[in-house]
């Protein structure tokens, strides 16, 4: 793309600390891009850490995270007996079939997410303290494992949502702490993956990636021209740029390509939204569906799915209707009637999920049970609705390689951190760290296959 303007960087440098104190960006044709930390900017930046590439793997791994954001009654939910060979809690009864293909855990939480409801937006972040004044939010799981994996599919990630809060509530948030809305309509996402656009649609989509690339082709070339009057660290922290610049590049590459390839044909009828908010559980098995089809046809490799189940209304089961609104049956005051009805709402959940479980396990891939290269994360941001703790959080994990039928009881007066899953997550995920937001490390007990 040819230069509209002259680069302020095009000028010679009497000084390189004075210069770059006060230059945050290169500038290019009406584009800015933020250059690394360099020692020659200090201290006008926040420090910049470049990513390592995600290791290659022959074998493709998956992740769905699901939180229910009124999470579930822990009476029912927890198991008395730890270890291996526990006796499964009623609510995990109804997941009997799959006791070896997942792990329940006790004791865990996020350190210092507190607030109660809007410790939802937290819980694929762990950032401290949603509820404080001037809160910002930082990237979530499955986000950062987009980052290193989203390029070898279509499509790099799907954020779903089911009653969702629009502009107030989503699993998804990127590294600068903005929200990724989540998709409500199963239908949408449906097309989005199946149904292929026109050529015209394709072109125009191809240009706008292509006008992508050579922005960032002629902004690392006038970075690059910087080299000369740097010292060896700062050549250092720019050639990891350079790197970071290249990847992108790669990965906008390859969804160029991608708008070329024919879209998966599936033997299966375009999903009808549900019209009425009552429809929460269907929407919840239409949205488990999506998933499912999403993963069958390696469409994307990591899915958020938020349950929003406090801006839910009186549901509908079955043909009938609990009573009550979903928030307000989680404020029950012990009232045995409302307690009942969220025992009927929480097996529905129970129930649905072992749906899932069933149908990845029966899919095969390679081979291997599609269930075995998925990681399953079922949870909540609340241990305990009534009370809007954030304490002690259900929390099971199912599938992905890892050793399961077992319950990791940990304390429920001091947790141990959910973080620690997480990194273990990521590293089963061909990433190579040790660290996501408030970890101290990968979760204790757990193994891979």
């Amino acid at each position: 793309m040819k230069n509209s303007t002259k680069s302020s960087l095009d000028v010679p440098f009497v000084s390189t600390q004075r210069a770059l104190s006060r230059r945050k960006f290169i500038r290019n044709a009406g584009v800015a891009l933020a250059l690394p930390l360099l020692d020659a900017m200090r201290p006008a930046f926040a420090g910049y850490t470049a990513k390592a590439s995600a290791a290659g793997q022959s074998t493709p791994r998956r992740m769905l995270a699901i939180c229910n954001n009124l999470g579930l009654l822990p009476e029912h939910f927890f198991p008395q007996e730890t270890g291996l060979g526990y006796q499964l809690s009623p609510y995990l009864n109804i997941l009997g079939d799959h006791r070896n293909d997942f792990t329940v855990f006790s004791g865990v939480s996020h350190p210092d997410v507190d607030g109660g409801h809007p410790a939802d937006n937290c819980f694929l972040t762990a950032a401290p303290h949603p509820g404080s004044g001037g809160f910002r939010n930082t990237i979530s799981l499955d986000q950062l494992m987009a980052e290193y994996i989203g390029h070898q599919t279509r499509f790099p990630s799907f954020t779903l949502g089911v009653n969702v809060s629009q502009g107030i509530r989503s699993l998804s948030w990127t590294e600068s702490g903005v929200m990724i809305p989540c998709e409500e309509s199963v239908t949408d996402a449906f097309k989005r993956m199946f149904f292929q656009g026109t050529a015209d649609d394709t072109d125009e989509q191809v240009r706008k990636l292509e006008l992508g690339q050579s922005i960032l082709d002629t902004v690392a070339g006038q970075a690059k021209s910087l080299q000369r009057d740097l010292g060896s660290n700062d050549k250092e922290r720019l050639d990891q740029y350079f790197t970071s610049v290249r990847d992108l590049e790669k990965r906008m590459e390859a969804s160029k390509e991608w708008e070329y390839r024919p879209k998966p044909k599936v033997n299966a009828p375009v999903p009808l939204d549900p019209n009425s908010p009552s429809d929460y559980m269907e929407k919840v098995r239409l949205m488990y569906e999506i998933s499912k089809l999403a993963f069958q046809t390696d469409s994307t490799r990591t899915i958020s799915l938020l349950l929003d189940s406090v801006n839910s209304p009186a549901i509908e089961i079955d043909g009938e209707t609990v009573s009550d609104g979903y928030h307000n049956l989680s404020h029950h005051g012990k009232s045995e009637e409302k307690l009942g009805q969220l025992e009927v709402i929480d097996k529905w959940h129970m129930k649905l999920l072992a749906d899932l479980l069933e149908d990845l396990k029966d899919f095969e891939e390679d081979g291997e049970p599609l269930l075995d290269r998925t990681m399953i994360l079922y949870g909540s941001n609340l241990g305990n609705a009534h009370a809007h703790t954030t304490l002690n959080l259900p929390t099971l994990f199912a599938g992905g390689g890892f050793k399961h039928g077992q319950h990791l009881a940990f304390d429920t007066e001091r947790n141990y951190p959910l973080p620690n899953l997480y990194v273990s997550m990521l590293q089963r995920m061909g990433i190579e760290t040790d660290k996501f937001a408030s970890a101290t490390g990968t979760m204790r007990g757990l193994e891979f296959t």
